[in-house]
């Protein structure tokens, strides 16, 4: 795979009061992850080529991928394949880049969703509403010890765009 290949369709970047090694523990952790991703344990071998996994609440695998970069407290790239049927054959991988950054006494965090070919707004309609609340989470997790309970369900136009291209969703 070639990651130039790939161009961001969704970006978003937060501020942090947090220390870098608490916000790259939140990313790779599955305790910590469990608390601010809706209930999912993120697995991941930290290294280039090594396993990344998400499981559901309950321990079924929803993404699988593996980690394509992995700069300690700077910046981790992963393959972020949702374990739907025909979604990664029909719209390819998706690569899912996190960069950390100290900015003075708190940290920039930018997430990128990116693709190799270009993705409906209808489909991308799911990250970007689910990213947004994911991050938002996370952030008030770090500064506050709480995280944020956002119920989510895809959204029906992205739904309705799988569906029309024959991918079926749980």
């Amino acid at each position: 795979m070639d990651v130039k290949n790939f161009k961001p369709a969704i970006v978003y970047t937060i501020y942090i009061a947090a220390a870098p090694e608490k916000v790259w523990e939140a990313l790779t952790q599955a305790e910590f992850s469990r608390k601010y991703f809706s209930g999912q344990a993120v697995e991941v071998d930290l290294r280039v080529g090594g396993a990344f996994v998400m499981r559901t609440p309950d321990g079924a695998l929803h993404i699988s991928g593996e980690v394509i970069e992995c700069e300690p407290l700077k910046k981790l790239t992963v393959t972020f394949n949702v374990n739907w049927p025909a979604l990664l054959e029909k719209l390819g991988p998706t690569l899912v880049t996190y960069e950390i950054e100290p900015a003075g006494d708190v940290v920039k965090l930018t997430m990128l969703q990116s693709h190799d070919r270009e993705i409906s707004d209808d489909i991308l309609s799911g990250g970007r509403t689910g990213w947004p609340a994911i991050l938002s989470s996370l952030k008030t997790l770090l500064e506050t010890g709480q995280a944020l309970t956002i119920q989510m369900q895809p959204p029906e136009r992205m739904l309705a765009a799988l569906k029309e291209l024959g991918i079926g969703t749980p």
